[in-house]
């Protein structure tokens, strides 16, 4: 059974810091490429940020662009969300993704989500 469990949400005042980590586990996880979206309520899910399978590719929505970084540990399994200078615009819903192909078979899946509120 695959899961994903997302970590690290909460409550931070403006310029702040929150660091969410996502845990797989069910999957090859070093096979994966990881990513983080985030949803606000009667918007669309937004690509925040992603990293290849090995670590060496990332990109990142222009929204986020020198404030957040993405990172992943494969022996723990683990991919990670530093988030710096956070606004309330920041405030949503996040969510891990994991991706892999394997000629035509794709796989994806997702975690339940971790709540940031960015509020004084």
């Amino acid at each position: 059974q695959v899961q994903l469990v997302e970590s690290g949400g909460g409550l931070v005042q403006p310029g702040g810091s929150l660091r969410l980590s996502c845990a797989a586990s069910g999957i090859t996880f070093s096979s994966y490429a990881m990513s983080w979206y985030r949803q606000a309520p009667g918007k669309e899910r937004e690509l925040v940020a992603a990293i290849t399978s090995a670590g060496g590719i990332t990109n990142y929505a222009d929204s986020v662009k020198g404030r957040f970084t993405i990172s992943r540990d494969n022996a723990q399994k683990t991919v990670y969300l530093q988030m710096n200078t956070l606004k309330p615009g920041d405030t949503t819903l996040y969510y891990c993704n994991a991706q892999a192909r394997w000629g035509p078979v794709g796989y994806d899946y997702w975690g339940q989500g971790a709540q940031v509120t960015v509020a004084s």
